[in-house]
This record gives C-alpha cells, structure tokens and sequence, in this order.
C-alpha cells in the first residue's frame, strides 16, 4: 500500500520534502532540481518529515534519496547563504544539527539511498543515516567546503571523521576531496554500490529486509539505539545501554516468536509487537 501526503499547514509554499509511505518504508525526497540544495524552510520540512515517520507505528524503515537523477543534494544554497547575516547562519547550522541528531535518536533504521552527486551538507544529511546506498557511476561525493572559506559545519567535520578515522577525515576535508563511489566504498563512507538500473527499487527491496515478517524492525531500532547513543560512552554506561534496550525487547512478542521460532527450528514470522 502507498500512502502519499500534501505538505502540512503552515509549511512554505513550495514542497521542498516529498514524504510518502510503502509497506512500511517511509521515503523522504529532498525536492529542489536539480541540485536539490537545502534552506531552512527545507530543513523545517525535512524535521517534520522525521517527526512524522518516528511517531507513525506502521514506519519501520526511513530511506532519504533526492528528487531527480543528478544530485542526491549539493548541500545548502549558497545564494541564501550569500544573503543573510552571520546571526541567522548560526542558527540556520543549529537546527540543522538538530534535525540529523533527530535522525539518528529515532529507533528506526535510516538509509540514505545516494541516487547522485553527494557533496557539501549533502552528504552531511547522508552521514547522519544508518546504513548509506549509492547508485554506481551517478555522481561524486565530499566535504569541499574548505574552497569557500568555511567548514562542513553540518556535522561534517565530526560525523566523517568517526566514521573514517581522524587522520584521513581531516585530510578528505583540507584537500576538498571529491571521488566517486567506488572510492568512498573502500573508504567505509558507502555500505553499498547498487546497479544504475532500477535503483530506487532496488534500495526499497533492501530497506524492506528490516521490516515485518521478515525482521524484528524493534530490534533493529535498538540495536541502532545501543549503537548511537554508546559508542561514545564507558564500556560500562554502554553495556547498560544495552541491557536496558534487551529488556524492552525481551518484553515484546516479537522476541517470544522469534525464540519459539528457533526451538521450534522454523522461519520467525515477526510482526513489529
């Protein structure tokens, strides 16, 4: 089933997010061609979005991708950058930053399906995913702010640099790197490479992997909780993290059919209980 959305009252005009929902994958589509470059009002657009899938019961995956076959997202606009004072760009970064740790508190899987180039604050929004897809021989990806005279002050500066190690963080960064996909695969930035053809359908096949029957999608989001919310912590606040998550999983029916599944030596059917 397709669940499609209009933009919510109060929302600017134009729809910058496009938000709809697929047996139980919600697809987030940063909707400004061709560069899909994000503003405020598309920030503020993007939050709700989040909001909208986290509290939705019937969501257990999230997929960001970008409208379009050029650009996942070039990052900020730059033109709108170019035009406000340093007050508003302050604030402009703080909610940013507040809308992808939104993303990453959610107790549900987020992918960020890289349909294109994946560069600046664009791939801070797909740093801030889960597990990242991108579609081979479609674009470039990197953090090239340096040549403005600024810093991924996106969350670029801290997420790339725990994901690929402190040393080659600051040097992708200082050199304005950019590469392609396969490049960023080897370097951990990308899980996955999937075929040009038939992409988007190809990531919702995946995502759908981690919803019901076929996964306990509230393990998922704990394990993502355990992981997000420890990996930065003492190893013993981190291990009572994670007793904490495996008692509520423990607790849900999920967990009692997938014990019984196993004694029984047949498939879980698991439902999201």
């Amino acid at each position: 089933m397709v669940v499609s959305d209009p933009p919510a009252a109060g929302q600017a005009e134009k729809q910058l997010i496009n938000y709809r929902t697929e047996n139980g994958v919600a697809l987030i589509e940063l909707n400004d061609p061709p560069a899909n470059a994000y503003s405020y009002e598309m920030n503020r657009q993007l939050d709700e979005a989040i909001l909208k899938a986290r509290m939705d019961e019937a969501v257990h995956v999230l997929v960001l991708t970008g409208a379009g076959d050029k650009f996942f997202s070039a990052g900020a606009n730059i033109r709108m950058l170019s035009s406000v004072d340093p007050t508003f760009k302050y604030y402009f970064c703080l909610h940013a930053n507040e809308t992808l740790l939104r993303l990453e508190n959610t107790p549900k899987l987020v992918i960020a399906a890289i349909n294109g180039h994946c560069v600046g604050g664009g791939l801070e929004i797909a740093l801030a995913a889960d597990i990242r897809l991108a579609r081979k021989d479609s674009g470039k990806i990197g953090l090239p702010e340096v040549n403005l005279g600024v810093l991924p002050g996106t969350g670029g500066t801290q997420r790339l640099a725990r994901l690929v190690g402190k040393s080659k963080g600051i040097e992708l960064m200082v050199t304005a790197s950019t590469f392609g996909f396969e490049r960023a695969k080897e370097l951990g930035i990308v899980n996955e490479l999937l075929e040009h053809d038939n992409f988007m359908p190809a990531v919702m096949e995946y995502a759908l992997r981690f919803c019901p029957p076929h996964k306990a999608s509230k393990a998922v989001g704990r394990i993502k909780r355990a992981v997000q919310s420890g990996w930065e912590i003492p190893l013993e606040s981190g291990l009572a993290l994670e007793r904490e998550n495996q008692q509520l999983l423990f607790e849900s029916e999920d967990a009692k059919e997938g014990l019984a599944a196993y004694v029984e030596k047949r498939p879980p059917t698991f439902t999201a209980k």
